[in-house]
Parts: structure tokens; C-alpha cells; sequence
């Protein structure tokens, strides 16, 4: 494969080209690494936006909306929608493509999904690489719809410029819902399916918080009522988010979040790299199984022996 050709074609608006990369990269496949090196340079023009919430909220359709309408507003996007892996191949599930045929059909509009690879958060390295890709490919607007997991879903907040809570009526105790974790993280909130009985309540609720809850920074997290089947509400989410990207530029912030995001994506990068690295070294983590059950080390034991060989390893 040559990855100089690809890359040339991939700044030239090639989605060919980006899928081939994008594939590559998480396939973990060695010119991952020079890929990576040559996307570099032209990252950071992107807005990123992320969309996480709980399962059955409408975020797939919500995203093909904001697809869209950004199309609509002359700009040109991304989708990187994070499935489930399959528990047989490891790959994504791909419930998210089906539900944006549509916009798929655009050759403005790239949509790929990517497995979470087990990741709770549903963002594994490769996601974020791709999101990288698609940044350098041109894209004005980068769309992650993350796997929907509930509160173990906050690497979203640290993988995007503006993060969007999408939650709807009908899922019970709605304070439940928006506890710890994924209360802290929305820049925008979203109650999506605004036509069935009890969005108003669920509006007044998640205002009550945020009045509990107020950011030191000073911006005011709006809460937006949706209807993604009809693109009722939708372009006020998208007015919401041109504000909040608004309001990081009116100062430094937005050059902190995109440190911020950097700095994320550099433990992803080590996380994943230690991962593979546990790998090649199978046979030690199956012989330290077999210490720690036979009672003749402890695990925390095992492991400091597992890292001394994987330094030993990284000086050759």
C-alpha cells in the first residue's frame, strides 16, 4: 500500500482514499503509524461535535437531522457512529449506517462506523483516529455518536469541541438518568422524542439541575426540546452549538479544549499501545493466571513483573 498516494488523495477530498485509511488505522496494521504522522499536520480546522446519551433516545436519527440541516447550511460532514462490537468478529454492528442511508448518499457527507472494541466509554483509539482522518480530509463538521452505555460514557467530553446529552421522555426517573457523570459533561442538552407526554417535565427537571449545577466557566447550558423524525427543534441544536463554539472563541478557551482533546487522544494512544503490547506477551499473562491462582503471587505481584518486561522490551 502506498500511504503517500492515499494521503495525497485523501487531502484532495478522496472519501476512497479515507475509507482505505481509516480501515487501516483500525485494523492496526503497521502503516497505521505513518498515517497517522501524515494526517497530523492538518488537523484542528474541524468543529467537532459529540452526541452520547442513553440507548433508545434517537441519537442515530438525531445525528442524520443535523447531517442535514449542516448541508443545508453549505458545509460539509463527517459521521463517525460508534456501534457495538459484534461478539463473533469484533467489528461494529452497523445499526447506525442503516438508519442514515440518506445522507449517505451525499458525497459531501462520509459516515462510517467503528466498533468500541469494548471501550464503556464507546470510544476506542481507532475512533478518534478516524475522526482525525475525516478532520484532515476537509471536513467542516465532524459528527461521533457514541454507543449509548450510560453514565461510563464521559471520554466523549474529551474527544470534542461541544458535547450533546440526548435524552428523552419515557425512561423512567429522569434524575436517575442525568446523575453523576453524564450531567457533568454536556456543553448542550437535547430531549429528543419532545412530542410524547412528560418532555416539559423532563425540560423543567434537567433546568432545576443546571441551576444546582452552575459551570465556573459561565456559560449557561441550554436545554433543547427535539423531534428528530420531523426535524422539529433540530436547528435550534445546531443555532445551540454555533453559540457554544461562539463562546469558547470569545477567549482562550478553545485552544484549552483542543489541548485538552490532544492530551486524550495521547492516552488513547498509550492505552491502545499497551494493549497491544499485552498482547504479544500472551504466554507471560497466562503464566501469571496461573501464579496468582495457585496463591504464589498476588496480582498486583504479576502485573509490576508484566510492566518490567514490556520496559525491558521497549529499550531493544
Amino acid at each position: 500500500m502506498d500511504v503517500k498516494t492515499l494521503l495525497e488523495r485523501l487531502f484532495a477530498g478522496d472519501a476512497a482514499a479515507a475509507a482505505r485509511l481509516i480501515t487501516v488505522v483500525e485494523n492496526g496494521a503497521p502503516e497505521a503509524d505513518a498515517i497517522m504522522e501524515g494526517v497530523a499536520p492538518r488537523v484542528g480546522r474541524a468543529f467537532r461535535v459529540g452526541v452520547t446519551g442513553p440507548p433508545g433516545v434517537g441519537k442515530s436519527t438525531l445525528v442524520d437531522c443535523m447531517t442535514k440541516l449542516y448541508r443545508e447550511r453549505g458545509l460539509t460532514v463527517g459521521v463517525v457512529a460508534v456501534d457495538p462490537s459484534s461478539p463473533f468478529s469484533g467489528g461494529a454492528l452497523l445499526g447506525d449506517r442503516v438508519r442514515m442511508r440518506e445522507c449517505g448518499a451525499d458525497p459531501e457527507v462520509f459516515i462510517r462506523s467503528m466498533a468500541s472494541r469494548g471501550h464503556l466509554g464507546g470510544l476506542s483509539e481507532a475512533a478518534m483516529d478516524a475522526a482525525d482522518i475525516l478532520d484532515a480530509m476537509g471536513k467542516d463538521v465532524i459528527l461521533t455518536e457514541t454507543v449509548g452505555v450510560g453514565q461510563a460514557e464521559v471520554e466523549i467530553a474529551q474527544a470534542a469541541d461541544v458535547c450533546v446529552l440526548v435524552t428523552s421522555p419515557g425512561l423512567g426517573d429522569s434524575v436517575q438518568t442525568l446523575k453523576a457523570g453524564l450531567m457533568e459533561i454536556a456543553d448542550v442538552y437535547c430531549v429528543n422524542k419532545a412530542d410524547r407526554g412528560g418532555a416539559d417535565i423532563m425540560v423543567r427537571e434537567i433546568n432545576f439541575l443546571l441551576q444546582m449545577c452552575k459551570r465556573r466557566d459561565g456559560w449557561r447550558q441550554p436545554v433543547i426540546e427535539t423531534e428528530a423524525t420531523s426535524g422539529r427543534g433540530v436547528e435550534s441544536l445546531l443555532d445551540a452549538l454555533k453559540r457554544y463554539r461562539e463562546f469558547l472563541e470569545a477567549d482562550e478557551r478553545f485552544s484549552e479544549n483542543r489541548k485538552r482533546m490532544a492530551r486524550r487522544k495521547v492516552q488513547a494512544a498509550l492505552e491502545g499501545a499497551f494493549t497491544r503490547a499485552l498482547q504479544r506477551l500472551a504466554n507471560e499473562l497466562d503464566s501469571a493466571g496461573e501464579k496468582v491462582a495457585s496463591g504464589r503471587a498476588s496480582a498486583r505481584r504479576a502485573a509490576e513483573d508484566i510492566l518490567r518486561r514490556l520496559l525491558e522490551e521497549s529499550r531493544r
